[in-house]
């Protein structure tokens, strides 16, 4: 076996204990590196620490940059590797470093190098979960309708609500423009609650406090608008029966039986 072979299955392979422990040490260097530039932008540890920071983070760019070019060189499909998701996301996590030579300040965009992370799906063999994934996808998509309406409800109240304060309120109370009256509002009604700007006065208390109780409501109101679609999804899931085999829990896009093989009478 040649080396580019051994390398190929060590960088793609996952099935092997070389190929396994590679990936492993990968996203170990990836979270070290994350780590590094968080704490290089606290200022008493980066002037402790900074020289430290920059030798650690010059020598895994200068790893990462050698573990793509050697992701090039094996693959057979190499236009197809630098194109596709992951191939994008390891050049973005080299060009940082590279550019806080000529533009100060780049070298903080290396946390792109966290989306790297994302291998771990390969890894851990996640991907089995993605029908879940997929049928969220769909209960969103099939709620999207009712949503959008829920979400423009909810910017006339807060509008609505906003501006009866800054009535109630006015600049004297912190509520000086509407803007910042509709502010207070989505801050109350999310339950943020910033403290910021409050009512003084009782009328004022009094529609604040049913903001804020009003926003405990609409809280609830998108996941069960999400949960409902959800339900629709499974129970068709499960109706979807194979004629050949009599097997249920079909995808409701789904062709064939995934046990038997034949084609389904959707």
């Amino acid at each position: 076996m040649n080396l580019r072979k051994k390398l190929d299955i060590i960088i793609f392979g996952t099935d092997t204990p070389a190929g396994k422990a590679f990936d492993v040490g990968l996203l170990i260097a990836i979270l070290i590196s994350v780590l590094a530039v968080m704490l290089e932008s606290v200022e008493s540890i980066e002037k402790n620490f900074g020289n430290v920071f920059r030798i650690v983070e010059w020598g895994l760019t200068i790893l990462f940059s050698l573990e793509y070019l050697t992701r090039i060189y094996i693959t057979d499909r190499k236009r197809g590797y630098i194109f596709s998701f992951y191939g994008l996301i390891d050049l973005l996590s080299l060009l940082p470093t590279y550019l806080s030579l000529i533009f100060a300040g780049t070298q903080y965009l290396l946390v792109i190098r966290a989306l790297r992370l994302l291998r771990v799906f390969r890894i851990l063999k996640l991907g089995r979960f993605v029908g879940e994934g997929e049928q969220l996808a769909r209960a969103l998509k099939s709620s999207r309708h009712k949503i959008t309406v829920f979400m423009a409800t909810v910017v006339m109240l807060v509008v609505m609500m906003g501006t009866i304060m800054y009535l109630v309120e006015g600049g004297e109370n912190g509520f000086s423009s509407i803007p910042r009256s509709v502010y207070w509002a989505i801050v109350t009604l999310t339950t943020v609650g910033y403290g910021d700007i409050a009512p003084q006065t009782i009328l004022g208390q009094t529609i604040a406090s049913f903001v804020m109780i009003l926003g405990y409501a609409i809280i609830a109101v998108p996941t069960g608008i999400v949960t409902v679609e959800l339900g629709k999804d499974k129970k068709k899931r499960e109706q979807v029966t194979c004629e050949n085999c009599g097997q249920k829990g079909h995808d409701s896009n789904a062709v064939f039986c995934k046990f038997c093989g034949e084609m389904l009478d959707n």
